[in-house]
């Protein structure tokens, strides 16, 4: 069983939410919340699987409260929902510890993928998402007239790269492909310096733009 909390100061949203979580098999609405504070004392109290997040929330903005949230209990996956596609937004929700972004507008059709992929230690993106950022990538690309950055990745550099950006840590990464945590780590660092990228949230949003990671 999927133990979901609900945080949205809207009562008919998280109405809504509440009906459609109802519907799938394996999901039990344990808690529901008005605010951002609310939302970090509850996940306390039941410890969900996964947190369905509004951003703009009385009190405490989600992204703070996810973040709040995950320092005090890594294991829960935050699912932000958001009306917001900009790039920048993203990446401050994969800063704060969220694991899945999806749209509000299209979280009755992908609200059950989005709930089970991120119990199940994945990242999820909606699928619009996922499509912007990766036409976003190939039109920058193109602009700049150089060769795609990923090209210059050892073929285990590629599949750290992957096995990082599914959620998996060093030491899981490590067991995966009979390496040692140090190695993956070297290699996780040289890949990093390769593509320009700084922390996991850049990372995981590189391999969503280039659709190693998919919706």
């Amino acid at each position: 069983m999927i133990r979901v909390l609900i945080a949205d100061d809207h009562g008919i949203v998280r109405a809504g939410l509440k009906l459609l979580l109802g519907r799938i098999a394996g999901v039990d609405v344990v808690a529901e919340a008005a605010d951002g504070r609310d939302a970090v004392r509850l996940a306390k109290v039941f410890a969900p699987d996964v947190v369905l997040m509004d951003v703009a929330m009385p009190r405490l903005n989600g992204l703070d409260a996810a973040s709040q949230i995950v320092r005090d209990n890594p294991r829960i996956g935050i699912v932000v929902l958001s009306m917001y596609t900009d790039e920048s937004y993203i990446l401050r929700a994969l800063n704060n510890g969220a694991r899945g972004y999806l749209l509000k507008d299209n979280a009755d059709d992908e609200l059950e993928t989005a709930i089970r992929t991120v119990a199940a230690g994945r990242p999820y993106f909606s699928r619009v998402i996922a499509d912007a950022l990766l036409e976003e990538h190939v039109h920058l690309m193109k602009k700049r007239g150089v060769t795609d950055s990923y090209d210059l990745l050892t073929e285990r550099e590629r599949e750290v790269l992957q096995l990082l950006a599914e959620g998996k840590s060093n030491k899981e990464a490590a067991a995966v492909m009979n390496l040692s945590p140090y190695t993956i780590d070297t290699h996780r660092t040289n890949l990093m310096q390769k593509l320009g990228l700084h922390n996991t949230a850049e990372l995981v949003l590189f391999a969503v733009r280039k659709a190693i990671i998919t919706a």
